[in-house]
């Protein structure tokens, strides 16, 4: 028994002895960056001003890749289903909630999601068509009681923050509104400014050169402060409706089981970039404000944000149509 305990323990020992196979570097190939939604919108900018210089941080090159659809749902599947490697990461935005909860898709928002980063927040700002009578939020609420269904507002389809902005505003101010949903936030703010709508939620980005081109009145932002890019319009909040904070989140994330380092890597490149005064410039102009924190940070404001919304779309009664 002894002769045999040891050949097996000679046996053991080169293999004991051995070092440990080497992992793969990473990145060792380009990096997929999916952008869910087509070029020229705010995640698309974004990403297209953090590929480059988050490529020469890595040593390989960012790719992008706009994969359109679905609200979201078709870019994001594409990366939830990539090897958990590192090499395909997505920027996407709150719709990856809100396109699991409203629609059929084949992902959990949280529990297939490896969480990288929350980049930025876009509020919304509440906008009126210039002949509506009413120049506070407080005005518009008064208004709404007295013309019950007089108020239609338009949003870029079932499920976005605008859509959520009115809803929850609707709720809380205890007024009818109608919503349309057009096929984008570009047609919707044409027939606000045309009067076919009477006020709107925009998303700040694109809402922005209507208001300073004089098109539309702003009258608040839906964020839970005030923004450096309109200092002087006050929150819904502070204004009406104390608590109220809507907005729209940006946010790189990849397929659940990524390595935490790689997570960590990733976030700590790309806040170094949105940090520099060319990066804070570049959000500030898109009506974006910087978020940041840990992977872990973000994976419980993914939970946080997921109970929240599942609570308002039940309440609201909100259908994908």
């Amino acid at each position: 028994m002894k002769r045999r305990g040891l050949m097996v323990a000679a046996l053991a020992a080169p293999a004991l002895a051995r070092p440990a196979l080497a992992q793969p570097a990473w990145p060792n190939r380009p990096i997929r960056l999916v952008i869910p939604f087509p070029p020229g919108g705010t995640t698309d900018i974004l990403a297209r001003f953090i590929a480059p210089p988050l490529g020469a941080a890595l040593g390989q090159p960012v790719v992008i890749e706009n994969r359109s659809g679905g609200a979201g749902a078709v870019g994001v599947v594409e990366t939830l289903r990539a090897a958990p490697d590192g090499h395909t990461i997505c920027i996407t935005i709150s719709t990856l909630i809100t396109a699991a909860l409203l629609t059929r898709q084949p992902y959990h928002p949280v529990n297939d999601v490896a969480p990288i980063l929350h980049l930025a927040n876009v509020a919304n700002i509440l906008v009126v068509n210039k002949t509506l009578p009413v120049r506070s939020v407080a005005e518009l609420i008064a208004y709404g009681k007295a013309n019950p269904g007089g108020l239609a507002y338009g949003s870029p389809g079932i499920g976005t923050s605008v859509h959520l902005s009115g809803e929850m505003f609707k709720q809380a101010a205890g007024i009818e509104m109608v919503h349309v949903p057009y096929r984008g936030g570009g047609p919707a703010l044409a027939d606000l400014v045309g009067g076919q709508l009477q006020l709107m939620f925009g998303n700040a980005s694109s809402t922005l050169p209507f208001v300073r081109a004089d098109q539309v009145r702003a009258l608040a932002v839906t964020a839970a402060t005030r923004q450096a890019y309109a200092p002087d319009l006050p929150t819904i909040a502070e204004a009406a409706i104390p608590g109220f904070e809507v907005v729209e989140w940006y946010a790189v994330i990849g397929p659940a089981g990524l390595p935490q380092a790689v997570a960590e890597r990733l976030n700590r490149e790309i806040l170094a970039i949105v940090g520099t005064p060319e990066g804070r410039a570049r959000l500030l102009d898109l009506g974006a404000e910087i978020i940041g924190g840990t992977p872990a940070e973000f994976g419980a404001f993914l939970r946080e944000d997921m109970a929240r919304t599942e609570a308002l779309v039940r309440s609201a009664g909100i259908r994908a149509e």
